[in-house]
């Protein structure tokens, strides 16, 4: 039976999710840095930035799986260890294929973030669920957008091999503190590994409120993934002409929106994770308005990015809770194959909004953003009826209004 998490536990859970999810994403504040070190021409850029994505890919459907096969808190530690090989090799890398092999070791590894929160929802008594999950997950966040002002930094003053190796020191630490610290996640096996991975596409079609918080996570994550590939095309041209440190600053704005919306757990479990959503989705189409405006005020910028993370996220912690409450026996391969459309999705946002750019500018990026945001709104609306919990697997408002 779900015991619940401590404090400390939550911390170590929510650190994990960051540091893993920033091997994925640390390339990009030092990609031009990194290429020139390595010898790659800027044709060639896209390479380093894809291996760590692609190498994610991989590890949903093929790694994330395992979760619903054996003790998550023993995945958690070794995937830690091998995320920072991953990333070690990248640091120490002579060569450009050994750096790309590096960072997509390190990428197939980093999906230990959505084992986390599989062990997350297996340990947590229904009323607590949603609260948990959302703290944890603030973490990825954390490690989206914190590792572009971390990286930037670092990269500015002691170039990019230190942030990959500042990032495998802290995957090793972490894994230690996991296996100190967490529980013993064990439970019986109900299936071998192949048949959990062919049973993946019959989840995916079979399972309605699957495939619908799927798409709306898929045309989420285009929206956010426009924002966050593009938002230094029009900083680093005129008028601003920004440094790729001051660009990484930016991040603190997502950062307050997505922490803000830590209390979207808690809404989940008072069986309000439909609702969060709808009028979620509808702040994120808004604040593409105020995001349309980087050219010529930093501050409705500002306030643009601080509403579009703070909708992705509420929106984004509501559809886990929804998934891992009406699958807990398939929490890990639900979330595997619900994050696999956040890949795709945030892939995506990044490559429509240099097009769109290069084509027609920042108005046309922002109305790109716009257009999936209102597309996930559209798909939510659409499915709702989907999204309903069979009555025994509502959450209880009475169990969450008492929780600690």
């Amino acid at each position: 039976m779900a015991s619940g998490l401590t404090r400390r536990q939550r911390a170590v859970l929510a650190l994990v999710c960051a540091v893993a999810v920033s091997t994925v994403y640390g390339i990009q504040p030092v990609l031009e840095a990194a290429g020139a070190d390595l010898g790659l021409g800027e044709g060639a850029l896209g390479r380093l930035a894809a291996a760590g994505q692609i190498g994610y890919l991989a590890g949903l459907v093929l790694l994330v799986p395992l979760g619903d096969l054996f003790d998550r808190r023993r995945l958690i530690t070794v995937h830690l260890l091998l995320t920072a090989a991953g990333a070690g090799v990248a640091a120490a890398a002579p060569a450009a294929g050994i750096a790309i092999a590096g960072l997509a070791l390190a990428g197939l590894f980093a999906v230990v973030v959505q084992i986390t929160v599989a062990y997350v929802a297996a340990v947590s008594p229904a009323g607590e669920r949603g609260r948990n999950i959302g703290t944890v997950t603030s973490g990825v966040v954390i490690g989206i957008l914190g590792v572009r002002v971390v990286a930037g930094t670092l990269g500015e003053l002691a170039g990019w091999r230190l942030v990959y190796l500042v990032i495998a020191g802290l995957c090793a630490v972490l894994a230690l503190a996991a296996r100190f610290t967490l529980e013993a996640d064990t439970h019986r096996p109900r299936a071998g590994y192949g048949d959990l991975l062919s049973s993946l596409g019959r989840l995916v079609v079979g399972d309605r409120l699957l495939l619908s918080r799927g798409l709306v996570a898929f045309f989420l994550f285009a929206s956010f993934g426009t924002l966050w590939s593009g938002l230094a095309l029009p900083l680093g041209d005129a008028p601003w002409h920004f440094g790729t440190t001051e660009i990484g600053l930016f991040g603190l704005a997502g950062l307050i929106g997505a922490l803000g919306a830590a209390r979207a757990g808690r809404w989940a479990d008072r069986g309000l994770a439909r609702s969060v959503t709808g009028w979620s989705l509808a702040l994120l189409t808004a604040s593409w308005l105020l995001i349309a405006q980087a050219r010529s005020s930093l501050w409705l910028l500002i306030a643009g990015v601080v509403v579009l993370d703070f909708a992705v996220q509420a929106v984004h912690v509501s559809s886990q809770h929804l998934l891992t409450t009406a699958r807990p026996d398939r929490s890990s391969s639900v979330i595997g194959a619900y994050m696999a459309f956040y890949s795709l999705g945030s892939a995506l946002g990044a490559i429509t909004t240099t097009w769109a750019y290069s084509t027609m500018g920042w108005p046309a990026a922002s109305l790109l953003g716009a257009a999936y945001a209102a597309l996930g709104l559209l798909v939510a609306i659409s499915t709702r009826r989907f999204t309903a919990l069979p009555r025994a697997r509502q959450p209880s408002t009475s169990v969450s209004a008492t929780s600690r």
